[in-house]
């Protein structure tokens, strides 16, 4: 077998969409999965399955690849050091990865870049058990959020806290804790770049991002009466962002969009994202295969859209769980919508799968992507 362009580091749903692209350009993927049935490992057959925190596995991962990606953003810093000063190009490398690994370090980071970002503060509960009261006391009281500083995703690890005793949770976590001003917002927004290893960049459309329970649920693109000047504001506002840290890959910038119409930076991610799987089926170049570009010093692709609008929706896990039994069923009810199903098996509120409807018309897009996720979940065939 001949050695692979890129080892991949981690297992899921996004390395798994990764090989899609990678198999049209020739790109020759060696992944490092949890377990042999990992989203990834079902479709990428030259695959090593171990500990991403193991630094012996890591290297036997990438012993003939000269670069190294991520599905995750987890990997010990040191070891992407390590594998760095031994010749394989991290990218993004763990100067740049820290800033999405520890929310922390990526606010302080940003205030000295003047991002427009909520005020917050950084304290550990053990040193200063009146963190809680004294962050209220600074911003005039209650609510406000408590993230710890490593580790959260997809709502975990993130506490509302509308009285001090709700913070007893976040306390007790025995974490360094991120205390942020709870941001008024109309919104949220997504800012996706891909900047490559030369230093090019590429911009998608923004689109808008609705959340439930702390996930991504559902992703229009380009988001709805959106100011044109504020899109470009975001879009240059993500660039700069890749730029000053040193990004090589996707950049994701998740954003509030507030009642005055401004926008104010929420969390950064420096893989491909949620917020812009739809470019798999809505773009010119999807999220993946520009990801792929730039970590490989290719040309990137273009990023306009096919369409006037795509709409993506997750399949989250519910009561019906055999999703293959239903795959016929959205396909019959709607011959335009592309399915993405992630190989995993279903757990209530587990993202296993999403859909996308791309059209001209916002409204039909809307209710045809709704319908055929709901149908995957629910086995509803009603509005």
């Amino acid at each position: 077998m001949s050695s692979p362009h890129l080892a991949v580091i981690g297992g899921g749903q996004l390395a798994r969409m990764m090989q899609q692209a990678a198999i049209g350009l020739g790109i020759r993927i060696r992944l490092l999965a949890e377990g042999d049935d990992a989203s990834a490992a079902q479709v990428i057959a030259d695959k090593i399955v171990g500990d991403y925190t193991d630094l012996d596995i890591l290297r036997e991962v990438v012993a003939d690849c000269p670069v190294v990606t991520f599905d995750h953003e987890h990997v010990p810093p040191a070891h992407l050091q390590t594998l760095e000063a031994e010749g394989h190009a991290c990218r993004p490398g763990p100067a740049a990865l820290v800033y999405a690994q520890d929310k922390g370090l990526m606010r302080t980071k940003l205030a000295t870049l003047g991002v427009p970002q909520p005020d917050f503060s950084l304290f550990d509960p053990v040193v200063d058990p009146n963190g809680v009261q004294n962050f209220a006391d600074r911003v005039g009281g209650y609510p406000f959020v408590l993230k710890t500083t490593r580790g959260g995703y997809d709502g975990k690890g993130v506490w509302f806290i509308y009285k001090e005793s709700d913070a007893a949770a976040a306390l007790a976590s025995g974490r360094i804790l991120l205390a942020e001003a709870k941001v008024p917002f109309v919104r949220e927004l997504s800012a996706l770049v891909a900047r490559s290893a030369s230093g090019e960049v590429a911009a998608y459309p923004i689109a808008e991002s609705v959340q439930k329970d702390g996930m991504c649920h559902e992703v229009v693109s380009p988001a709805p009466d959106l100011d044109p000047a504020l899109a470009k504001e975001a879009q240059q506002l993500a660039i700069n962002i890749a730029e000053q840290l040193g990004v090589t890959g996707i950049l994701a910038v998740e954003l509030f969009e507030t009642p005055d119409r401004r926008i104010v930076v929420n969390e950064l991610a420096m893989r491909p994202h949620n917020t812009g799987h739809w470019s798999i089926d809505g773009a010119v170049t999807s999220q993946f295969e520009n990801h792929l570009r730039a970590v490989l010093g290719m040309p990137l692709g273009s990023t306009s859209p096919h369409r006037s609008w795509a709409v993506m929706v997750n399949i989250l896990g519910g009561v019906v769980d055999d999703l293959e039994s239903r795959r016929a069923l959205v396909m019959a009810q709607d011959c335009e919508v592309k399915i993405h199903l992630y190989g995993k098996n279903v757990k209530p509120g587990r993202k296993v799968g999403h859909v996308t409807v791309c059209g001209d018309d916002f409204d039909d897009v809307v209710a045809r992507a709704r319908r055929a996720a709901r149908l995957f979940v629910e086995g509803d065939t009603h509005e």
